[in-house]
């Protein structure tokens, strides 16, 4: 696909084919846009949206701060000595029924996320442990740039990002038969671009990570 948006064609479209220039409306324009981006990032898994980062955790302290674009995770390391572990993921649940003290230390054997900022340990670290994320982020919006820039998505990804935006600019005007008509295109646009290359979505990924040493 040749056509692109920066903010203000993609702005322009949608008042275009909403045919509505009012002023509520066109305030709204850039939630519109966060939303489309949102769901589009959270349905469709690409190497261009993967980070890898590394952190320590705090000895005797069971939580681990998440990046602040951090979307989901594909696996989180444990390196002690250079060497590389792999925790399990799994519900906070499991974690509180694992360790119902967290008092209880030492090495990391599973992770949960306790909230979108921050993971849940167990056992509680022993020590300041070295830990490498590999997660899938959330790139800046469209909205952040200027009006003539574009982002990856506007660039690679516009008919899912015109019509994700279209869903809720029609969804907030109250056409709800329009609101279904741009659903279906835009699962088809997300379709579409999940053919690029998948990958393996929010589940942990640790068994298929290359082993290092």
């Amino acid at each position: 696909d040749d056509m692109s948006f920066t903010l203000a064609t993609l702005k322009s479209a949608v008042q275009d084919y909403c045919e509505s220039a009012e002023t509520t409306f066109v305030a709204e324009l850039d939630t519109f846009i966060q939303e489309a981006e949102e769901r589009i990032l959270k349905n469709v898994s690409l190497p261009v949206f993967r980070k890898n980062v590394t952190g320590n955790a705090t000895t005797g302290f069971p939580y681990l701060a998440t990046p602040s674009d951090f979307l989901a995770s594909y696996s989180l390391a444990l390196i002690i000595d250079s060497v590389y572990t792999y925790p399990l993921f799994k519900h906070t649940t499991f974690i509180r029924q694992y360790t119902p003290n967290a008092n209880t230390t030492g090495p990391t054997q599973y992770y949960a996320l306790f909230d979108d900022n921050t993971f849940l340990l167990a056992p509680t670290p022993a020590s300041d442990y070295a830990f490498e994320l590999h997660y899938k982020y959330r790139p800046a919006s469209l909205t952040t740039t200027s009006g003539t820039s574009t982002t990856w998505l506007s660039d690679n990804a516009p008919d899912a990002l015109l019509y994700g935006t279209l869903v809720e600019a029609a969804t907030f005007l109250k056409n709800p038969e329009e609101a279904a008509q741009y659903e279906q295109r835009f699962s088809q646009a997300v379709a579409s671009l999940k053919a690029l290359g998948e990958g393996y979505g929010s589940r942990d990924e640790y068994r298929y990570d290359i082993a290092r040493g």
